[in-house]
Formats: C-alpha cells, structure tokens, sequence
C-alpha cells in the first residue's frame, strides 16, 4: 500500500511538475527570465500579492472573531449553532466558479448594488475589490476551522481561572489564550495565504482577466496557455510551484512545533494565570 501510495504521488504530482520544470527551462535561463520579468508577469504578481495581504489581514482578524464566537459564543438554539457552521463551511462545498458568478450577478454593472457603487465611483466586478471578495469568499473557513477545534480542545478552565484571579479579558486573552492558540492562527494565516494564491476560478470570473489592470499569476498563466505560450505559463508555474513547496514546508515545522509545545502551552497558561494575581 506504501508502494501505491508512493506510485500515485509520482504520477499526479511529481512528474507533472517535473515537466513545468523542464518546459520553464526549454529555451535556456534567459527565456525564463524574460517571461519572468515581463511587464504583464510583474503586474500580476503585484496584484496577486495586493489580494493576498488583503484577504489575509481580513481572515486573520474576522476569522479569528468567529472562531471564538463558534466555540466559546453562548447560543439559545441547536439551530443556529449549526447554521452558522454551515454558513462557515459553505465555501468548501461551492465551486469557486460559482462564487465568482454569484459576485458577478449581485455586484456587476448592470445589477441594482453594481449601479449604487458605478455612481459613487467604485468599481467592484472586473476590478481588485470583486477579486479580494471572491478570494476571501473562497478562503474564509481556513481560519475558522483551524483555530476553533484548538478552542474547543483547550476549553476554558484556563481562562476562568485568570479572570476568577482578577485578570481582565484583555490580559486574560494574550497570557493565558493566546499562547496557546498561536500555531493554530500561524496555521490558518499560512494556508489562507496559499490559498489566495493559487486561487484561479472565482478570480477569473469577476477579474475579467484584463492584461496589466486584473490579471493574477494564475489568470495570466491561463491567458500564456491560450495564446501557446508555453515558455512564459510555465515559468510563472515553477515560481507558483515553488511557493507551494516552501508553504508545505513552513506548515510541516508549524505542525511539529504545535504537537511539541501543546501540553507545555496548557501548563505554562494555568501558571501564568496564577502568576498575574501575585503579581498584583
């Protein structure tokens, strides 16, 4: 079964990417380059790097609110609980493509909401905002569903203990469930990221992909594959590819320093809590 599994990952992952590679190189190291430094390459990584600080800062603040408010919130029905889990994991069960349509029916030029923005002067579909909406729509349940498990593992003992010593929420949250929750939220921030990176259907959508205005390096690897330009899609694939696997690396170390320092977060957490109060 090891042997499969070894197999399969060199069919649908190593060998592809072995020939991005290969195709990148084809016509030496300063083709590459060219592509590379291209003014339409230069501009669609500029914007995809302006979507994803964007949808990164929202995710990490709005994601972690929630995360809490799942775990910890007090709610007066079953129900609810469980719509708003559902609200949650909708994107996972979406296609993006059907995300960037939904974008473009409530939000295009011709929609009552697409109209109110044109006349206040802001552009939603086919411009950076309908891009950063359909990223962060895409990307939204990766916090979510990295840090409330921690939340819920951790419970509350912890916290009750500091506030029953006189600690307020304030200091409550960055001594005692904060350290505990960190790799969690460094997880969620890492994944979102690559992520929003790599995002490709519901960008495409309501981008419009326009050459040096809304393309993304994945739209525009699209846009060099249309056009035959094989050179140019797979050298902006290699740098993707390549970011890829520096993302799984930082998530694996991520990982292992989670598992190490779980139970050495519980405790440090509990004697912090006692440590305000006698501090005091």
């Amino acid at each position: 079964m090891i042997a499969s599994t070894v197999v399969w990952l060199l069919l649908v992952l190593i060998l592809p990417f072995s020939g991005v590679v290969t195709a990148a190189f084809s016509e030496g190291t300063a083709s590459m380059v060219n592509a590379l430094t291209s003014r339409e390459a230069t501009h669609a990584f500029t914007i995809t790097g302006i979507v994803t600080v964007i949808v990164v800062l929202f995710n990490g603040i709005v994601g972690t609110m929630l995360a809490f408010e799942l775990a910890r919130g007090k709610r007066q029905t079953k129900r609810l609980s469980a719509v708003l889990h559902a609200i949650v994991d909708l994107p996972f069960s979406v296609s993006p493509v059907i995300a960037g349509l939904m974008i473009l029916l409530i939000f295009g030029p011709s929609t009552m909401l697409g109209t109110f923005f044109g006349h206040i002067g802001v552009k939603i579909v086919f411009a950076l905002p309908g891009m950063v909406l359909a990223t962060i729509f895409v990307t939204f349940p990766l916090m979510v569903r990295e840090i409330a498990p921690v939340l819920t593992a951790i419970g509350t003992t912890a916290e009750e203990a500091a506030a029953t010593l006189g600690a307020g929420p304030v200091r409550t949250f960055w001594t005692v469930t904060w350290p505990m929750i960190r790799w969690a939220v460094g997880y969620g921030l890492v994944l979102t990221m690559a992520r929003s990176v790599g995002e490709f259907g519901a960008v495409l959508v309501v981008s419009g992909n326009i050459m040096n205005q809304t393309q993304t390096a994945t739209t525009l690897i699209y846009q060099h594959a249309v056009n035959n330009e094989m050179v140019a899609a797979n050298s902006i694939a290699f740098v993707l590819g390549m970011f890829s696997a520096c993302v799984l690396l930082v998530l694996e170390w991520m990982k292992q320093r989670k598992e190490g320092k779980k139970d050495a977060h519980r405790s440090a957490a509990v004697g912090k809590a006692i440590w305000i109060v006698s501090s005091r």
